[in-house]
């Protein structure tokens, strides 16, 4: 220290790095031209990218890209969709999401869709894969008008299996909220906190490494409880339910191939197009 100058602090000589996040906004809305879906508006800002593939039905598809390969703690990620009246939209994403070991922040993704009258979406994003010490808030909210319907999806994999990971330190915060008109038809709350209670109980993940969440609203959701009872594998954990207009599917799986086995011939029979998007077939 020099005569005369006051000490320095090493947190004054080495001020605290601010590390680079993820930022990245996608918002899209459709119109009907000559009976088909058209896009109407669109945005795209960060790393959030929104492709919109040819398709031969009368609906559209875009695909939701995050060009930052995967998210950690402090980044966000926010995709927008509002289908107009009469139309019909497929959402889902180029590849499965990855959600990396975070220093202390939550990752944060939130979706937003408002379904006009008579339309209908496909919220079908591939599988998001959680790895050790990650940390993920994720929020699904949807306005449906009269007459509008939904099929949705969320699938979730502990780490890798080709890896031999487990991802047993990974936490999840799931929000749904589902309107119709403004009055709540199906809300829920999935929440995982690293404790192996949640891992291994019989009722709750009972030691499987992989789960999902398939949800139709639809008039025709007791009419389609049968067939897609009759997809699913006895020998993997899985129930589906109607009530009214809802009809839920819970998988729960050793692996992301076998849940994916389950899930797959379900969301065809559920989806809007009654078929998967070439993507999850790829």
């Amino acid at each position: 220290m020099l005569p005369g100058f006051p000490a320095l602090s090493a947190s004054r000589l080495y001020p605290p790095a601010h590390m680079q996040r993820a930022r990245g906004t996608g918002r899209l809305s459709t119109k009907l031209r000559a009976e088909r879906t058209c896009i109407d508006t669109f945005y795209q800002e960060g790393c959030a990218k929104i492709r919109l593939p040819r398709t031969h039905g009368e609906g559209l598809e875009a695909v939701l890209i995050n060009t930052a390969g995967g998210l950690t703690g402090g980044d966000r990620l926010e995709w927008e969709a509002d289908a107009a009246p009469g139309s019909k939209l497929v959402l889902t994403t180029q590849a499965c999401e990855r959600i990396y070991r975070s220093t202390g922040d939550d990752a944060r993704v939130s979706t937003i869709l408002k379904i006009g009258p008579g339309a209908h979406v496909d919220w079908l994003p591939q599988e998001t894969i959680l790895f050790e010490a990650s940390r993920l808030h994720r929020t699904l909210k949807v306005d449906l008008a009269e007459g509008a319907t939904l099929t949705a999806v969320e699938a979730v994999l502990l780490g890798r299996e080709a890896m031999g990971e487990a991802a047993r330190a990974a936490r999840l915060n799931d929000r749904w909220e589902i309107r119709r008109n403004g009055r709540l038809v199906h809300a829920e709350a999935s929440r995982l906190t690293g404790d192996g209670f949640e891992r291994e109980a019989p009722s709750l993940l009972d030691g499987n490494n992989a789960f999902a969440t398939v949800l139709a609203v639809t008039p025709a959701a007791e009419e389609k409880l049968d067939a897609l009872r009759a997809l699913l594998d006895p020998h993997i954990s899985a129930a589906a339910s109607a009530v009214g207009e809802r009809l839920v599917l819970r998988v729960l799986a050793p692996s992301g191939l076998e849940l994916r086995r389950v899930i797959a011939p379900a969301i065809a029979l559920l989806s809007g197009a009654g078929a998967l998007p070439r993507l999850w077939t790829i």
